[in-house]
């Protein structure tokens, strides 16, 4: 009897245990069927992330090509005829004014100047004779000795003596400064940029050297204390070019020094082949750092009354309408904005109209989705957008307004995004960007 009721216990018992493993069996298929149901109603919406517009300062700046001269510069030319005695100063000598540069050897300027003074004591002697033959004829007048006719023509002749004399001194002071300029001198302090000359070589008045036909000036002197930058801007920044206005200014030669530019004068008139005005500025060179004839770099910064945002140019939307943006609206819902670009850059563009720093921007947006799509914001892990700034999102919900702004021409970027590797398990596959949607790396589609 032990035996049978020991035996109905273990029926009892192996019927309970199936029981509970079917009741177990069937709770857990529901349970699965309950996860699978959340699961695919979550992964039937999009998933997006989303960057925020970011204002850009209420400023201008532009980049232009500048030629860089010297304050003065002068070509010196031969005044007289004649060959290089010696030269007394070479390429980049600092010179004071008055300093002796070169000598020229002009015998016949010589022999010209030594007739002139010659012809000068020869009509002085002649004058000579002349005043005193007037001065006795006058003399005579008072006994009537001779005619007034007569006294007339003597007076005449000694005053045309006297011209001669005037005229004889007046061409030999003309061959003392010819004299002069056979010592070529500088004509303020500087620094000699140009020598053409070596000794011996011929020269004339016509700034020949050695060849004939070749004309070429001796030296050029340069005063470099202060240059001259002259610069072609065009027409939108004419209204800026006035008093008070600096540019910084870099050269190839010295790339890590910044020199600054003012403002000295404008051409007022453009250009009509190139719609530039040229413009003048200063820049000190105390230290003489700068050569006149370097090529400049100038950056021109202006203030300019407008509201411009910049965003990346993977957020565009290219479409039949014109170029668009994929906002996500309070509901979730995504909507389409037609925007104006008023400038491309290198991975990001400026938007004119369209678009505000409130404006929940999807980035890299895929072909599929369409005006009214529920999405589903998610954050990007860090470092797979390189564009954007640091985490602005939490979770896959709704966002939480934009980001808090630094000040009033800044706002934090929105995250970046990062490879699909490290997202949650529960996210979609990756789809390949789209034809016709400006994207730069890959993004979250449905």
């Amino acid at each position: 009897m032990n035996k049978t009721l020991r035996g109905r216990l273990m029926v009892i018992s192996a019927a309970l245990l199936c029981v509970l493993y079917l009741g177990y069996r069937v709770y857990e298929s529901k349970s699965d069927a309950s996860l699978l149901r959340e699961e695919t109603h979550k992964n039937a919406v999009s998933t997006v992330a989303v960057i925020y517009a970011k204002p850009v300062p209420p400023t201008e700046t532009i980049t232009l090509p500048g030629n860089i001269q010297a304050w003065f510069q002068a070509p010196i030319y031969a005044q007289v005829s004649g060959y290089v005695k010696m030269w007394y100063k070479d390429y980049g000598a600092q010179v004071k004014k008055g300093d002796i540069l070169a000598e020229i050897n002009a015998p016949a300027l010589d022999a010209q100047y030594a007739q002139a003074k010659a012809d000068l004591e020869s009509v002085r002697a002649i004058y000579a004779l002349a005043e005193i033959t007037a001065k006795r004829w006058l003399a005579l007048r008072k006994n009537h000795a001779v005619s007034e006719q007569s006294i007339s023509v003597k007076v005449a002749e000694a005053k045309a003596e006297l011209a001669k004399v005037r005229a004889a001194e007046q061409n030999v002071r003309n061959f003392e400064a010819l004299i002069r300029f056979k010592t070529i001198v500088a004509p303020y302090d500087g620094v000699v940029t140009v020598r053409n000359i070596n000794v011996g070589d011929y020269v004339n008045k016509e700034g020949t050297i050695s060849s004939p036909g070749s004309v070429s000036n001796l030296f050029t002197v340069a005063d470099v204390s202060l240059l001259r930058l002259f610069v072609s801007v065009p027409e939108s920044f004419g209204p800026f070019l006035q008093p008070g206005l600096t540019a910084d200014v870099t050269v190839p030669q010295l790339p890590n020094r910044h020199f600054t530019a003012k403002f000295l004068t404008v051409a007022r008139g453009f250009d009509v082949s190139t719609r530039t005005a040229i413009t003048i500025f200063t820049i000190e060179n105390e230290d003489r750092a700068l050569w006149p004839g370097s090529y400049a770099q100038v950056h021109l910064t202006a203030p300019v009354d407008r509201e411009v945002f910049m965003i990346p140019s993977t957020a565009l939307v290219f479409q039949e309408h014109g170029t668009q943006l994929a906002v996500v609206g309070e509901d979730d819902r995504v909507r389409f904005k037609p925007i104006i670009v008023s400038k491309l850059l290198d991975s990001a563009v400026e938007v004119a109209e369209g678009v505000s720093t409130s404006d929940r921007i999807v980035n890299n947006p895929s072909a599929a989705l369409l005006e009214g799509d529920t999405v589903r914001i998610v954050t990007p892990a860090p470092g797979y957008d390189q564009l954007n700034g640091p985490v602005s999102t939490e979770g896959a919900g709704p966002m939480q307004g934009p980001p808090p702004m630094k000040g009033p021409a800044s706002m934090e970027a929105s995250p970046p995004m990062e490879a699909p590797a490290s997202m949650d398990v529960s996210a979609p596959p990756i789809a390949p960007a789209p034809m016709g949607v400006a994207a730069s790396k890959e993004h979250v589609s449905p």
